[in-house]
């Protein structure tokens, strides 16, 4: 499909099948993400596959509660994204720019494993409600490293949604900025 179809494809899918993924897939969405972009080639990234019933329900658990997220059981793969220690040179940059480069290049890799995902006919959702504490505690991850995102994975059969999003006119203008339109 063409990029333009793939991203009026990608959605963030809440329900999913009982079927397992195939560990080819997940592989092609980790290569996806490990050849995104970063600061100074940084790849300040680790993703966790959950792909074990019982740990991936306990990492469920870590995603739902107060009524959220309670699709997370239901999804055959949990990935977990962890921050690991930026390149010297990302690390100074981003103190003197004051900007975390780690958290928009990991947020590229997760949109390219997601995409991935897509054009593989699976579905994910990117989630960030979660209590982190327990899921380092579950995942053996040291207590000073954080812990953004999970992504869901696996097949759905959720019909594709239309997208609300802002016109053009309100997020966008050319050559200088301008509030609300263009």
């Amino acid at each position: 499909m063409s990029f333009a179809e793939l991203i009026k494809q990608r959605q963030s899918a809440r329900s999913y099948l009982a079927r397992p993924v195939e560990k080819e897939k997940i592989i092609r969405c980790l290569e996806a993400a490990r050849l995104s972009p970063s600061a100074n080639n940084s790849q300040p990234w680790k993703f966790i596959v959950v792909d074990d019933p019982g740990l991936r329900d306990q990492v469920a658990g870590c995603s739902a509660s107060l009524g959220m997220n309670k699709f997370t059981y239901q999804a055959p793969v949990l990935v977990v994204i962890v921050l690991e220690k930026e390149n010297i040179l990302s690390s100074v940059g981003g103190m003197l720019k004051d900007k975390e480069f780690c958290h928009y290049d990991t947020g590229i890799a997760v949109n390219q494993f997601c995409l991935q995902a897509t054009e593989l006919g699976l579905g994910t959702c990117i989630i960030g409600w979660f209590d982190e504490k327990r899921l380092k505690e579950i995942l053996g991850i040291d207590k000073k490293r954080r812990v953004p995102l999970i992504v869901s994975l696996g097949y759905s059969e959720a019909p594709v949604r239309a997208k609300n999003r802002k016109s053009l006119e309100e997020i966008s203008s050319w050559n200088k900025y301008r509030k609300g339109l263009g």
